[in-house]
């Protein structure tokens, strides 16, 4: 078997685990929260998000510090550059604990005084949500130095370890909140010291598990001045696309509030929730790419690199419009279904966030393929710009009148005009031929998407409400979008794939 065969079977392998690991996740997670709430209580548990979001702001800084360490030890990976790698990796500790020093300073100082002096907490509950903030400080300081141990796993493409550390911290969260239903001690300050204890555990996890497989997560003190210098660099690049994005997104929600108030508020965080369960399905096949993509430009394989580019983007779309196009069509009915009462606003909503959703679906391969370039300054400056134009444009809009769609609308045209410019930007970072991107990935997925509405939209508009209609729509929906992808939105080559895989289980079967 060749080195590619290899590398697309693991790409596979993965994309199925971290599948399972999502549904496990998502299973776990419905009965934590319902555990949660009951256990501490209403007052308790929104005393623990408001506080351990204090902490939580910090992410904003840290998390494109993560983009940057996961960047350079997957590119160090790609080059096999073993030295280099393991001074990256101490690069990145030092990095961490730099930062952790920082967030704990801040948080003891400007976290203490801002929930003291500032915040609205019953006074009874003051010293139990000062127990929380320093535990989530804690907390937060320990899954930051875990962050380059993470990232080497991803690098490495261990996504069994990985989804098996993250199925542990699930079941141990609901372990946790059932210590916490029975325990007669203050329910809020155990529950947050057990949280801190279960961080230290997964510290432990992380550590033990990368110092035995992966040479290179050995620390020791490294002060590389250059090197430091491209990280830090690569990470302040990276925030300002994460500030980008934080900016219109809850710009557009005050937006909404100031226009209409807080109605409209409820409707566009129904629409963000289905729209958070969805994604997640192209998240995960996204995660196991990802690396195969920054690898491939560092061993200067740039076919390979653009061929996955190009199977990120369009299969992406395909998964999402596969799960998207039924709910959007048969919005009315779900979300009564789902909910009962449905604000106002929520089916048009959902329709566009989903068809936004989609899009940004398309983008996230042309970034990566960006950030393994390494220099993007000017391509975060300039996305970034782009898309923060999606809040004075809304606001203009909703001035003269526009109704609470048309907000969705703005970002849908936006979104639409940064992806034209990515795929200008990347031609030149990446080498990436902009006819071959248009004729394989967005001509395939017009063709789809033109093709497979139809059936559905004809039966949506003749059959009558009803639960019946619904589940028939919707699996007419699935169907076509399957039928229309295997036919128009895969090559030669991919069908006789499927062919292949598809007879293979069948003959299993039959064997038996």
């Amino acid at each position: 078997m060749t080195h590619q065969a290899n590398n697309n079977k693991r790409i596979a392998k993965n994309t199925l685990l971290l599948y399972f690991r999502m549904l496990f996740l998502m299973f776990i997670g419905l009965f934590t929260s319902r555990i949660n709430l009951q256990s501490l209580g209403v007052d308790n548990f929104g005393i623990y998000n408001v506080v351990g979001g204090v902490v939580a702001m910090f992410s904003v800084l840290t998390g494109s510090l993560s983009v940057a360490i996961s960047r350079d030890i997957t590119f160090e990976i790609g080059r096999g550059d073993k030295e280099k790698l393991s001074k990256v990796f101490s690069s990145a500790v030092t990095i961490q604990i730099f930062m952790s020093v920082i967030v704990v300073l801040i948080a003891e100082v400007a976290g203490v005084w801002f929930l003291n002096n500032k915040m609205v907490i019953p006074a009874d509950r003051l010293d139990a949500a000062n127990w929380v903030l320093q535990f989530s400080i804690v907390s937060f300081v320990l899954t930051l130095i875990s962050v380059p141990y993470n990232a080497c796993i991803i690098a490495h493409e261990k996504m069994s370890a990985f989804a098996y550390i993250t199925i542990y911290e699930a079941i141990m969260k609901l372990v946790i909140a059932y210590s916490v239903f029975v325990t007669p001690i203050d329910k809020l300050i155990t529950y947050a010291a057990l949280l801190l204890f279960l961080s230290f555990s997964m510290r432990i996890i992380y550590g033990v598990y990368c110092s035995r497989k992966f040479e290179e997560c050995h620390y020791c003190f490294v002060f590389d001045k250059d090197l430091l210098k491209h990280m830090g660099g690569f990470a302040g690049w990276t925030m300002f696309g994460n500030l980008a994005y934080v900016g219109y997104s809850q710009g557009l929600n005050i937006l909404l509030n100031l226009f209409f108030g807080p109605s409209v508020n409820a409707a566009r965080g129904v629409a963000m929730q289905v729209n958070e369960k969805v994604s997640a399905f192209c998240t995960n096949f996204q995660m196991a790419l990802n690396p195969q993509i920054t690898k491939s430009y560092a061993a200067n394989d740039l076919k390979r690199m653009h061929s996955l580019i190009y199977a990120s983007s369009k299969y992406s779309f395909f998964m999402l419009l596969l799960l998207s196009l039924p709910i959007m069509i048969e919005a009315p009915s779900i979300l009564h279904y789902w909910l009962g009462l449905v604000p106002d606003h929520t089916v048009w909503f959902v329709r566009l966030i989903f068809m936004i959703l989609m899009l940004d679906a398309t983008a996230n391969p042309l970034t990566v393929g960006a950030q393994a370039n390494g220099n993007i300054k000017v391509y975060q400056i300039v996305v970034g710009s782009i898309l923060l134009l999606i809040v004075p444009i809304s606001y203009v809009a909703l001035k003269m009148g526009c109704i609470p769609e048309g907000v969705f609308i703005v970002h849908l045209c936006v979104v639409i005009l940064a992806q034209c410019v990515r795929i200008y930007m990347v031609r030149n970072m990446i080498q990436l031929a902009v006819g071959e991107y248009i004729q394989k990935v967005i001509v395939k997925i017009g063709l789809v998407v033109a093709t497979a509405i139809i059936l559905p939209l004809l039966l949506h508009s003749y059959l009558l409400p009803s639960f019946a209609s619904m589940v028939l729509v919707c699996l007419v929906s699935v169907i076509s979008v399957m039928i229309c992808v295997y036919v128009l939105g895969l090559t030669v080559k991919e069908r006789v794939k499927v062919n292949a895989k598809v007879s293979k289980i069948i003959f299993k079967r039959n064997d038996r």
